[in-house]
C-alpha cells in the first residue's frame, strides 16, 4: 500500500451559510505553498458497565484542531484568514477582528504518484504568530505556520471529506473537480430489487 509523502494546494473557502437546509460556499482560492498540515480530531469517551465489565463504549466527536505550515503568507491571505482589512497594500488588524468561518481543501501525494484530498468544511484560524529573525551567516528564513479548529456544520453534521485515487470505487472526476468548489458528499444509490 503507497504512503503518504507530499502535500500541496492548500485552498480555503468561505462559508456562506450552513443551515438544517443547505451549505454554500465561495469558490476557493490557494493559500501560499503548502509545507505541512497537521489534523489532530478531539472526542470523548465515555464507558457504560454492566455485570462487572464493560457493555459499551460511546465516542463523541468535538473538533479537529489544525496546523497548517505553508512557504510564506501574504498580507492578502491573512486579511482573509483573520477578518482583517487590507488598506492601499496595508494590512490593518484591529483588537475588534472576527475571523471568517472557512472550509480548508488540499490535497498529499502518494509513494506511487497518486493523491488523497481532503476538505474540513467549517472551521476559524487563529491569528497568524510572527517570527522573525536577524540575518546571520548561514542563512535561515521564516516560514508561516496557522492554527485553526474545525467542528462539524449543522447543515448535515459532516466536518470531513477524504477521498483516495487507490479506492476502490474513486471517480476520476472527483480529483480534477476537487478544488473548483468546496466538495460536496457523494448520492448514495439504492438498488431496486425485481421480482
Amino acid at each position: 500500500m503507497a504512503r503518504v509523502k507530499g502535500l500541496k494546494d492548500i485552498h480555503i473557502a468561505m462559508l456562506l451559510t450552513d443551515t438544517a437546509l443547505e451549505a454554500t460556499y465561495e469558490t476557493p482560492t490557494k493559500l501560499e505553498r503548502s509545507i505541512k498540515a497537521s489534523l489532530k480530531p478531539k472526542s470523548s469517551q465515555i464507558k457504560n458497565y454492566s455485570d462487572d465489565s464493560v457493555e459499551e463504549v460511546i465516542n463523541s466527536f468535538d473538533s479537529v484542531d489544525v496546523e497548517i505550515e505553508v512557504n510564506t503568507l501574504s498580507i492578502e491571505s491573512r486579511a482573509i484568514l483573520q477578518g482583517s482589512k487590507l488598506v492601499k497594500g496595508v494590512l490593518v488588524e484591529k483588537a475588534s477582528d472576527i475571523a471568517p468561518t472557512v472550509a480548508l481543501g488540499f490535497k498529499a501525494k502518494k509513494s506511487n504518484k497518486k493523491y488523497m484530498y481532503v476538505w474540513l468544511y467549517k472551521g476559524t484560524f487563529e491569528l497568524c504568530e510572527d517570527t522573525y529573525e536577524t540575518e546571520e551567516e548561514k542563512t535561515k528564513t521564516q516560514t508561516a505556520k496557522l492554527k485553526a479548529t474545525f467542528y462539524a456544520r449543522e447543515f448535515d453534521e459532516a466536518y470531513k471529506l477524504i477521498t483516495d485515487e487507490d479506492a476502490k470505487d474513486y471517480v476520476a472526476t472527483t480529483g480534477t473537480e476537487w478544488f473548483t468548489k468546496v466538495a460536496e458528499q457523494p448520492k448514495e444509490t439504492t438498488l431496486s430489487k425485481t421480482i
